[in-house]
């Protein structure tokens, strides 16, 4: 499968099982469903997937990075000129692993507090509209 193809059936997947749900209340009384509401539940494991994923790159690089670094070292001490290229490569690589392992830290960080935010967020507009809500009631 291509890249495109691949592409086009994760969005697709998405599209059926939205993370943010949308919906439009109808004027009047008490009891409508919030407009914007973050599920934790839907991601939750994404955030849980991309923290597994952190931790795996930050362990399984680590052994890669140091015997990287040896055999460049020795082949360097060996007079060897490739030493220096694979000093290169080696700090190249562990360049971007550290720019994934970032990426994936961004991701779990960013949806734990999206959910958290908006949980916030809609409370205090709960609590603002209910305020609107009495003095309604007392205007009547």
């Amino acid at each position: 499968m291509s890249f495109e193809e691949e592409w086009r059936q994760a969005r697709g997947d998405a599209a059926e099982q939205p993370a943010v749900a949308m919906r439009l209340n109808q004027t009047g009384g008490g009891g409508a469903t919030p407009d914007l509401a973050v599920k934790s539940d839907a991601l939750g494991p994404i955030g849980a997937d991309a923290h597994v994923l952190y931790e795996g790159v930050k362990r399984d690089t680590e052994t890669v990075r140091v015997s990287n670094y040896e055999a460049a070292a020795a082949l360097t001490a060996g007079r060897f000129t490739c030493g220096a290229q694979l000093m290169q490569v080696h700090e190249r690589w562990y360049t971007q692993v550290g720019t994934l392992r970032d990426a994936c830290a961004q991701i779990s960080n960013h949806l734990d507090y999206s959910v958290a935010a908006h949980a916030k967020d809609d409370a205090e507009i709960r609590g603002d509209l209910m305020a609107v809500s009495k003095i309604n009631e007392l205007l009547k």
